[in-house]
């Protein structure tokens, strides 16, 4: 079975850093792609960054390009976001994802963006002073 648990968030003040690490079972990344999505109060979901099955490329959305970075340690079966300079509108929870395919990142991001593939069930993270 197919399960992805987040852990990491927190409160941290702006422009501190903060780890988010997706822990997956069930799978390998031979053959998933693993997605990080934001969610804040009153906004629609959106897209953060995702790792391209068997580490073929990865994605980064404008607003955090140069500031987050995702990777991946297979031998903890884990998916890390690092996330450095942050900003009070990074506020959100922060979800991970994986679908299942030889995609790019960008094509990955596409179908889980529309809801296709496993998710976790987000971890909190509040940017404040």
């Amino acid at each position: 079975q197919v399960q992805l648990v987040e852990s990491g968030g927190g409160l941290v003040q702006p422009g501190g850093s903060l780890r988010l690490s997706c822990a997956y079972s069930g799978f390998t990344l031979d053959y998933y792609n693993i997605g990080w999505f934001r969610q804040a109060p009153g906004k629609e979901r959106e897209g953060v960054s995702c790792i391209s099955s068997s580490n073929r490329g990865t994605y980064y959305a404008d607003s955090v390009k140069g500031r987050f970075t995702i990777s991946r340690d297979n031998a903890k079966n884990t998916v890390y976001l690092q996330m450095n300079s942050l900003k009070p509108e990074d506020t959100a929870v922060y979800y991970c994802a994986a679908v299942r395919g030889f995609l790019t990142a960008i094509q990955a991001m596409s179908f889980m963006a529309r809801g296709s593939g496993s998710w976790g069930q987000g971890t909190p993270v509040t940017v404040s002073s």
